[in-house]
């Protein structure tokens, strides 16, 4: 099993001026840890679970393609991209670009994107729901045939490729990920096109495994193996008690979480790393992955 880190406030007591010394120490502190991933958010605002609008928020393409000059293991991913956010074309191309000059590091993620305030606030358009689930599918499309160098015209209902170049491509194919829980048509689109998942911890009983039922259902009728699908979670790191992780990462383990993704609460605190090491020791016993699997 591995661990990721997702960091969510990038509000520091020293202002903006800070926030470039911070995440470096951050992202240095992570890999020589261990961690196995960085999963900034990709949100135009800060979102209300974390502050007001008003607070920092970094624009993530440029902060995953910062993450990349600072460091050399880490794989790198938005968690998640609204779909809306940017058109495909170019969106692949800011994938590719980051896979080469990471040396092969680059993931995918999408979702069908929820925060209208923000999308009102900056200007961009905010279609509705279904009409993003649309979008969504026709991107993931566009994914699969860029990232394999498919140079052919693209004709969908929403997005038109009259030649998709895609050059340099990626040193690899980035990994798809799909973020949300929604269990028909956000499952359906994991099932068909993505290579990992990536849902909420969710600490009621059972409720995980429910959701993860359904995703094997989802898979069962797209006749894609289940497993083909690397399962990952999001949820806060915690306190720092070791025995209690051990407990819960092992009872994500039990359900096939392969990568749980956990929010750095505090960027400015260095002391979480020791941590993080000693956490990354503890759950890498645990689960199924492969470096093949995670990239």
């Amino acid at each position: 099993m591995k661990i990721g880190l997702h960091v969510m406030k990038f509000g520091l007591p020293d202002g903006p001026a800070a926030i470039g010394p911070t995440l470096s120490r951050v992202v240095r502190d992570a890999e020589q840890a261990g961690i196995h991933s960085f999963w900034p958010m990709d949100h135009f605002f800060q979102i209300g679970i974390a502050g007001p609008p008003e607070d920092p928020m970094l624009e993530v393409y440029s902060t995953l393609a910062w993450a990349a000059g600072q460091t050399t293991t880490l794989q790198l991913g938005a968690l998640v991209t609204g779909v809306h956010y940017r058109h495909p074309g170019l969106l692949m191309k800011t994938v590719s670009t980051l896979d080469v000059l990471s040396g092969g590091r680059a993931w995918l993620g999408l979702g069908a994107a929820w925060n209208e305030d923000e999308s009102r606030g900056l200007g961009v358009p905010f279609p509705p729901l279904a009409q993003r689930f649309e979008m969504l599918e026709e991107s993931l499309q566009i994914a699969h045939r860029m990232f394999t160098g498919d140079e052919t015209p693209i004709e969908g209902r929403h997005y038109q490729l009259e030649q998709p170049l895609n050059r340099p491509a990626p040193l690899r194919r980035p990994p798809i990920m799909i973020g949300g829980m929604g269990e028909r048509k956000t499952m359906r689109l994991i099932a068909k096109y993505a290579d990992a998942n990536n849902f909420f911890e969710l600490p009621a009983p059972g409720a995980l495994k429910q959701k993860l039922d359904v995703l094997r259902q989802r898979c069962d009728e797209a006749e894609r193996p289940y497993d083909d699908i690397v399962k990952t979670t999001m949820g806060m790191l915690g306190d720092r008690d070791l025995d209690a992780a051990r407990r819960r990462f092992e009872a994500l383990a039990e359900l096939g979480v392969d990568l749980a993704i956990v929010d750095l609460p505090d960027p400015s605190d260095p002391s979480t790393f020791d941590y993080l090491a000693k956490l990354v020791e503890e759950v890498a016993p645990l689960g199924r992955p492969t470096p093949a699997q995670l990239g």
